[in-house]
């Protein structure tokens, strides 16, 4: 049962309860309201409502008597309503409260029917039968389910008020001679939705709906709203569908992520998440949890979809279904000329302050400017300056329309970006023939049907994004919040999104707004995105998604990784079954190069690496033998394990054979170290070539005392290379207690196959620190040799055939050193140039040339012929170049250290960066490095060099370093070569053959390029001007300036030809650019676009700039220099 306190209902909880407490009943002059006047208090009760349909009301009253005597809790008599019985639940001393307490209840004795629920508003008037004017009201409104069976008030009536005291404006209490009257009145309502008043408790979207949604990251409603949008619009998901991935299938491609994403949301129950999707855009957790600007993503993904589209049958989805067009032009009103010009848009922004409705924003979109008195437009010859009519109107809207209602403007007063919350309408259905231009083809209807109303609530710093859409062509909208899809009301979907006055606001009352601060008169949640759907091409762009339409590699690769979750699971279920231990063998042994008998930090694929089992522990131990018996390639009698055990010295050796007869669990629970791993090292034997048995040594404590101590011990064996500089496990052997050391060998011998008497050195690995000479004349027992001990043996350095001229590391103990300061170092290529990436094993010890050495060994170049730089730890750069010192190690170049300033210097202690130098690294410290950017292919292709000059060279040795470097021919004249220098984008100056480099400004850049062939073949009365990019302003440039031929007479539609072959631009990116002459005044304010039928030699006055305007691709999004990425 649930119980609510009275106060409670103070909170912000409209979707459960709405509790108006009769504290402020009408006070009229006509006669006072009964309580006993039914009909008339039903409509007190239960005001009109404007939106919800009523399916059934009623009022049923109980006579409460003898309240005194009655017990704890008490229940009224059963009434019907709407199908349902109804009864009202009552504790006439109070549930845990000195107060009366009165609940509704449904009156099934049992539980109600399955899935049964009952939308009700309902009212509890209790009243003194003696006077029925003296009544307490309660009214609520709650959804009755099997898990919520009561809705009340705990606090109705406070028990002293009632009894004790006369009834507010009366001289009699509410509760007289222990009687007073319950009237419950009921009024269901029929629910449009499925989740009127729902409190969301074990909601199921899939269940409810037939669709799921998703998981917000931290902030990406935004993101989740506009996949919504583009998932349901079902011709775009299955031109998703359509893109080749398979080749490509990898978490770092944004088509593929798309792809599982929306077969996720097509298959699967549960909302899903877009953390896949988001980290093949390359975000991190700074986007991640910031709102960002839906119109820029949604642009920026279209056009990296697109591009992944070419070549396949997806090839033109996109533009054809959000591609329409508009015209730009200036038409002269007294003279037949017009200038215009075709361009294309994937969205539309309209503007909402100032206009009250969708028609509206429309109109002022295509509004007329007239150019007139001073500011008439230049028509050129003959017309000159005319009067004219300047605009923009439509020639085509695309089949799915996608609206940006501009909601977020500056506001000037403040300083700042702020939202616009006024009232802005938008219609279901809406014709859209009056904005088209007159020549448009208006042989189809331009009638839309609204399929999506995006949505924000709150203000521009703080809000929450969600989507209304539809679906199918027929059915309803769906309210897509995050992980909840609900079914949505046209009211939800039109007029709580308008924005605007709320209807108490006419009265002064502010209402607290979600995601927001404070309160405000104005909804904060409003459309800031619509899309439209052309409904003469609805059947074409919603017809359902098919399972056929998903690739199926897709499928098999999801099914998969449900199938890898689902073994994951059902091992974690099992896993008290079984345990895990460690496997350690000869096999593995033999492929170890470091310390102790395995590396245990080994990466799993390295064949010396511990082999993890996971083995039932009630598994007998002889049974695992044969498992791994069969893995080794022997009998399962040739088998046994020995335990491995941790010694003080922080090394694991084997310390006794266990048995077979006994499980894997009591083995483990005898053998291993509480909290420890669990290891075994698996020791393979031969059998006998007499007997043909396995005859294992006898290395127990009977063995020890029988043989007075003469004890067979176990031996690994390693052996250094000095030659070839490696140290190998080569197996083991067992050796007697007694022995002389020299005996072994014998058993070296053998095993390496040496026929010679050549010299043999042995040392003992104790630890990694600590690796001793052998005595070959002293015994093991003398040697402390025990089982599990490791020997290394090497050749004599005398020996013939040992070449220490070209080794570094003479003797096993040397090399053991190397390896107890072997540290990996990551090299790559110095940023912009070329060259492998490889990791060197190297010394903490060595000196700056000796690992310049060991790289360029690696690179097949001269040592000294390298310079090296640190990475920065933060960002990846690199930091500054590495000083040649002899005193400094490796160690310490990787160590950070403190500046001289007392700020911490970090980088990398594993990773460095290096350059190939052309020259030494002492000669090259007497050069300057330059950086010009060289232009391969007019301006698209740029390629930044790194020439060294002498420092006090000129832009000629420049120009010769650059050709070196490209490796041009000798027939290639210099003097066809020049450098630019260029600074904010524009270029300043041409650098003279002579200039000193040495004055060359840092902060400028330098671009090199051949010079065009009709710039040698300029005409007497062609001239040269300076081009350059901008975004919108000529304040702001961008991109590649570079030099242009002007020839007098020559129309600037025959111009751009030659720009575009002058610029390598072409296609769809040319075509987006508007050309414009730039005055050379700074103050300038305007600039004069270009039409086609101009001659730009006419226009041009000197110091004047042709410039390109088009989207500046590479400008900065969330403030990241490196501008939004997707890929």
């Amino acid at each position: 049962m649930l119980i609510d306190g009275y106060d409670q209902y103070t909170q912000q909880d409209a979707e459960v309860v709405d509790i108006q407490p009769d504290d402020a009943e009408d006070t009229q002059d006509e006669a006072p309201l009964r309580a006993d006047d039914y009909e008339a208090m039903k409509k007190h009760v239960f005001p009109p409502l404007d939106d919800l349909e009523v399916e059934a009301d009623t009022y049923n009253t109980w006579h409460i008597q003898d309240w005194q005597h009655l017990s704890k809790r008490e229940r009224g008599p059963i009434f019907e309503c709407a199908g349902a019985p109804w009864r009202v639940l009552f504790f006439p001393h109070g549930n845990s409260v000195d107060c009366v307490s009165f609940y509704l209840e449904h009156g099934y004795e049992n539980d109600p029917p399955a899935d049964w629920y009952a939308c009700v508003q309902f009212a509890l008037v209790l009243y003194n039968p003696l006077d029925p004017t003296i009544f307490k009201i309660h009214t609520a409104n709650h959804r009755f389910n099997a898990k919520e069976a009561d809705w009340g008030f705990t606090r109705f009536v406070e028990l002293r008020k009632a009894f004790v005291q006369p009834w507010e404006n009366h001289d009699r209490p509410l509760i007289e001679n222990d009687e007073a009257k319950m009237t419950a009145y009921v009024r269901v309502i029929k629910d449009p939705t499925g989740v009127l008043w729902h409190n969301f408790d074990g909601y199921d979207s899939k269940k409810e709906t037939g669709m799921i949604g998703l998981k917000n990251q931290g902030a990406t409603c935004y993101l989740n709203s506009l996949l919504q949008s583009l998932y349901f619009t079902d011709a775009f998901r299955k031109a998703v569908y359509q893109i080749p991935t398979d080749a490509e299938a990898s978490r770092g491609n944004s088509a593929w992520t798309l792809q599982r994403l929306f077969y996720r949301l097509q298959k699967d129950r549960n909302a899903v998440s877009t953390n896949e999707l988001t980290g093949s855009f390359g975000w991190d957790t700074r986007q991640i949890f910031e709102q960002q600007d839906v119109q820029e993503l949604s642009r920026i993904l279209m056009d990296k979809l697109e591009t992944r589209m070419k070549g396949t049958a997806a090839e033109k989805a996109l533009p054809e279904l959000f591609v329409g067009k508009t015209k730009t032009y200036i038409e002269c009103i007294n003279v037949n000329f017009e200038s215009s010009r075709i361009e294309e848009f994937w969205d539309i922004q309209l503007n909402v302050r100032g206009n009250k409705n969708l028609d509206e924003s429309f109109k002022d979109y295509i509004q007329v400017e007239t150019l007139e008195g001073e500011n008439k437009y230049d028509a050129g010859p003959p017309y000159g300056l005319q009067d004219a009519r300047k605009g923009v109107i439509f020639e085509e809207f695309p089949p799915v329309l996608h609206l940006q209602l501009k909601r977020f403007e500056y506001d000037i007063n403040r300083d700042a970006m702020m939202k616009v919350n006024d009232r802005h309408e938008f219609p279901e259905q809406i014709d859209l023939s009056p904005y088209l231009s007159p020549n448009a083809d208006k042989s189809e209807a331009w009638e839309y049907q609204l399929h999506g109303v995006l949505v924000h609530s709150g203000d521009f710093n703080a809000g929450h994004y969600y989507a209304f859409l539809k679906p199918t062509q027929d059915g309803h909208f769906y309210k897509y919040d995050d992980e909840r899809v609900t079914r949505a009301t046209m009211k939800e979907v039109l007029e709580e999104n308008y924005g605007g006055e709320y209807a108490s606001s006419l009265n002064g009352v502010a209402q607290r707004q979600p995601y927001m601060r404070g309160t405000s008169t104005k909804r904060s949640m409003n459309a800031y995105m619509l899309v439209y759907i052309r409904k003469t091409r609805v059947d074409k762009v919603l017809f359902g998604v098919q399972d056929h339409d998903i690739p199926s590699h897709i499928e098999q690769r999801i099914s998969e990784e449900k199938a890898e979750l689902e073994r994951r699971r059902k091992e974690k279920e099992e896993a008290h079954l079984y345990l895990n231990l460690g496997l350690i063998s000869d096999k593995s042994f033999m492929q170890h190069h470091w310390f102790d008998l395995t590396n245990y930090e080994a990466d799993v694929n390295d064949p010396s690496a511990v082999t993890v089992k996971r083995v039932l522990r009630a598994k007998k131990v002889e049974e695992f033998a044969a498992e791994v018996a069969e893995e080794l390639d022997v009998s399962a009698d040739q088998v046994r394990f020995w335990v491995m055990v941790g010694r003080q010295n922080k090394t694991n050796r084997p310390d006794q054979p266990i048995r077979n007869d006994m499980t894997m669990e009591e083995a483990w629970h005898r053998h291993s170290s509480k909290g420890k791993p669990f290891y075994l090292w698996a020791e393979t034997r031969a059998r006998n070539k007499s007997t043909g048995k396995v005859e294992w040594p006898d290395v127990s404590g009977d063995s020890i005392a029988k043989n007075g101590g003469n004890h067979p011990i176990l031996v690994f064996l390693k052996y250094f290379d000095i030659n070839k500089q490696t140290l190998t496990g080569m197996g083991h052997v067992y050796v007697n207690k007694n022995d002389r050391v020299s005996e072994l060998f014998t058993h070296i011998r053998e095993m390496m196959q040496w026929n010679d008497n050549r010299d043999i050195s042995l040392y003992e690995e104790i630890k990694f620190s600590m690796i001793e000479t052998m005595k070959s004349s002293n015994t093991f027992g003398q040697s402390e040799i025990q089982d599990g001990d490791i020997i290394c043996f090497q050749e004599n350095e005398r020996n013939p055939g040992i070449d220490l001229d070209h080794v570094i590391y003479h003797n096993a103990r040397m090399y053991y050193d190397y390896l107890l300061n072997k540290i990996p170092v990551a090299f790559h290529p110095r940023p912009s140039t070329s060259g492998d990436i490889f990791t060197l094993d190297l010394s903490k010890k060595m000196s700056y040339d000796q690992f310049s050495d060991k790289v360029g060994q690696h690179l097949g170049i001269p040592g000294d012929h390298l310079r090296f730089a640190t990475v920065n730890a933060t960002n990846g750069k690199p930091k500054s170049w590495v000083k040649r010192n002899l005193q400094q190690s490796l160690s310490q170049i990787l160590t950070s250290q403190f500046t001289a300033y007392g700020a911490y210097s970090q980088h990398r202690s594993d990773a460095l960066y290096y350059e190939i130098l052309e020259v030494s690294l002492q000669d090259y410290e007497t050069k300057k490095i330059m950086k010009p950017i060289w232009l391969h292919d007019g301006i698209v292709k740029e390629e930044q060099l790194e020439i060294l000059v002498p420092k006090q060279g000129i832009i000629d040795d420049l120009i010769s370093g650059i050709m070196r470097k490209l490796k041009m021919s000798d027939e290639v004249d210099p003097r066809r070569i020049r450098i630019l220098e260029v600074a904010a984008g524009k270029i300043s100056r041409v650098l003279a053959g002579d200039h000193n480099v040495g004055v060359i400004n840092e902060f400028t850049s330098l671009y090199g390029e051949l010079i065009p062939d009709e710039e040698i073949n300029m005409d007497d009365e062609d001239i040269s001007v300076y081009c350059y990019h901008f975004d919108k302003e000529p304040g702001k440039p961008h991109g590649v300036p570079f030099i242009l031929v002007v020839k007098p007479g020559e129309t600037f539609k025959d111009t751009k030809e030659r720009i575009s072959k002058r610029t390598a631009i072409k296609g769809k990116l040319f075509q987006n650019i508007k050309f414009a002459v730039v005055p050379k005044s700074p103050y300038a304010k305007q600039v004069r676009y270009l039409e086609d039928d101009d001659i730009l030699a006419d226009r041009l006055s000197d110091g004047d700039s042709l410039g390109l305007d088009h989207v500046n691709k590479t400008k900065s999004f969330w403030g990241r220099a490196e501008g939004m990425f997707i890929k």
